[in-house]
């Protein structure tokens, strides 16, 4: 598959089917992904391979918090205090494009509370990944860790796999380390579902929209 076909076909999945995701495929977009750029070649990501019964029980204990109506407090502030023009607008779009494809309407509370809890679940993928970043790590390793996930997602795709990055999955931060035995000082930056696509799944079958070039992009002669 060529490159430019895969960064078209990459989407946020949203409905997985009930099948493994063999170990040498993870390990191949693993090692495609490590080719990644990264500032004086730091190499700043540290990636869990989640899956089986350890899944279950991490899910289970994520969804339950969100249930139990438990604050959120990821390891630091993704989303902005405010939310501005064109942001705000966008943010709506997209959420409102999913529940519209679902026929679950505004004032359905409780199918909207249903379909984030699958967050928690990593849509009921058989693989979730998280990923960690050093506690001594500046802004910088973000830049570096958004290319490698990028990298990793497109190699995906040309391994015939669909995922879904998330935030919701860094939420819990506390639960995740404990649970992985992971160091508590680093940070839990986010999380992705990794899967076969269920093409048949309603949820899958919606894009959102993208600014054309033209509105992003200033030429200088």
């Amino acid at each position: 598959m060529q490159l430019s076909d895969s960064l078209i076909k990459r989407k946020s999945t949203r409905a997985f089917l009930n099948k493994p995701v063999e170990t040498e495929k993870i390990q191949q977009i693993l090692n495609l992904a490590r080719h990644a750029p990264s500032g004086v070649n730091t190499q700043p990501w540290q990636v869990a391979v989640v899956s089986g019964a350890t899944k279950s029980r991490l899910q289970e204990k994520l969804e339950a918090a969100f249930r139990s109506g438990v604050k959120a407090k990821m390891d630091y502030q993704y989303y902005p205090q405010q939310w501005l023009e064109p942001f705000k607008s966008r943010r709506k779009a997209c959420g409102l494009k999913m529940y519209s494809t679902l026929n679950i309407a505004r004032e359905d509370k409780d199918k909207q509370l249903e379909q984030w809890a699958a967050n928690y679940r990593a849509f009921d993928a058989p693989v979730m990944l998280l990923f960690f970043l050093d506690a001594s790590a500046e802004q910088g390793s973000f830049l570096d860790y958004g290319m490698f996930l990028q990298s990793l997602m497109l190699a995906a795709v040309d391994q015939g796999l669909a995922t879904c990055p998330q935030a919701a999955l860094t939420e819990y931060p506390d639960i995740v380390k404990e649970e992985l035995g992971h160091k508590e000082e680093d940070l839990l930056i986010c999380g992705m579902a990794l899967g076969y696509e269920d093409c048949d799944a309603l949820v899958n079958s919606y894009r959102t929209e993208r600014e054309d070039m033209s509105g992003f992009t200033c030429f200088f002669d």
